[in-house]
């Protein structure tokens, strides 16, 4: 996570909005960069597409889960250290989520939380069977009993993690069958679990856009 500065972004001329729109949420570059340690902000010298979406910027659904996407990060990757698997990680879900058919984008933002969570040490194990069919949001695991603390997860809702989190390439997401009322209890409960696990994690803004978007 590095923040840069980048020079002449909000001129009013049309080279100035151009090189503006490279900069939205989710966007891909290539850039060459001066690094200081010892400075909070970057400069970039040079900068160009590395990947240019073909819808993400342009289908309002799929725009709203890269942002979804892009806020969840921002408010949990909080050490400037590289992590090359988290960065193919996250490369490898946008490019999915860009050429994704509704079916799969319906499904998206749950199952990137979840799996973002495995990417980042405490996600949810996916250890659960005929006889685990209890969530402990607590401890990320199922079980057979439900928790004393209340956050927990069961039934429908307990099925369709365990059904997420077996699935680790998000193309497959289609098969897993799920309404509107279902997704946004979902959302809201991988937001609650993000809350638990990072501090001063606050509340997701993209989190009531996506359910109203997503059917």
């Amino acid at each position: 996570m590095q923040s840069y500065l980048v020079k002449g972004v909000r001129q009013s001329s049309k080279k100035g909005s151009g090189t503006a729109n490279m900069f939205q949420p989710g966007s891909m570059l290539d850039m060459v960069v001066y690094h200081n340690d010892l400075k909070h902000l970057q400069i970039i010298k040079e900068f160009k597409w590395a990947f240019l979406y073909n819808y993400i910027f342009m289908d309002v659904v799929k725009n709203c889960v890269a942002l979804f996407m892009m806020e969840l990060l921002t408010k949990s990757i909080k050490q400037p250290e590289t992590n090359a698997e988290l960065f193919y990680f996250i490369e490898n879900n946008l490019l999915i989520l860009d050429e994704a058919d509704p079916a799969v984008v319906a499904n998206f933002p749950l199952h990137f939380a979840l799996h973002l969570g495995r990417q980042l040490g405490f996600g949810i194990e996916n250890n659960d069977d005929e006889t685990k069919t209890i969530l402990d949001l607590q401890a990320g695991i199922f079980t057979t009993e439900i928790p004393l603390h209340g956050h927990y997860l069961d039934g429908r809702l307990a099925t369709a993690t365990g059904e997420l989190l077996e699935l680790e390439n998000a193309v497959s997401i289609f098969r897993i069958k799920l309404n509107k009322p279902l997704r946004q209890q979902l959302l809201k409960t991988y937001e609650d679990f993000y809350i638990y696990h990072i501090s001063d994690f606050g509340s997701l803004k993209t989190v009531p856009v996506l359910e109203a978007v997503l059917g």
